[in-house]
């Protein structure tokens, strides 16, 4: 298996961070307010978000190569995100995914704030959806 470097993106460079979503056809977006985390290997291979909100972090966008899914990039792109994280950190994913946000540390049902409550709420008009929260 190929080593992965993973680090925190430099702010000037999140472009490549929806370059890498644009080219995995995802509708995910990176934004200038966020904490931009990747994998690499030659390129980028994994990628996610932390966005402030509230008194906390909104983890969002988290997208791996599906040629790189099953080797443990994502878990361990979030253990680094995470490290040195104190404050609460909310996401928001399909009921399939409990287990393996549960597995990295995550419990669902948190308290969320009021905005990330709302968009739980419109996100699930169109698709399932929960809430996870840890810390």
């Amino acid at each position: 298996m190929p080593h992965t470097q993973y680090t925190q993106l430099d702010d000037a460079l999140w472009p490549l961070m929806n370059k890498f979503y644009r080219r995995h056809q995802s509708s995910m977006k990176a934004v200038r307010d966020a904490q931009l985390w990747v994998g690499k290997r030659d390129e980028i291979v994994a990628g996610l978000c932390l966005r402030p909100m509230a008194e906390g972090l909104w983890l969002t966008g988290l997208l791996v190569d599906p040629a790189c899914r099953g080797q443990g990039v994502a878990a361990a792109l979030m253990a680094h995100a995470l490290a040195t994280v104190t404050q609460p950190v909310w996401l928001l994913c399909h009921p399939d995914l409990r287990e393996f946000y549960q597995g990295n540390g995550f419990s669902a049902g948190p308290q969320l704030p009021y905005a990330l409550a709302e968009r739980l709420l419109r996100y699930s008009r169109s698709k399932p959806m929960i809430a996870m929260g840890r810390g």
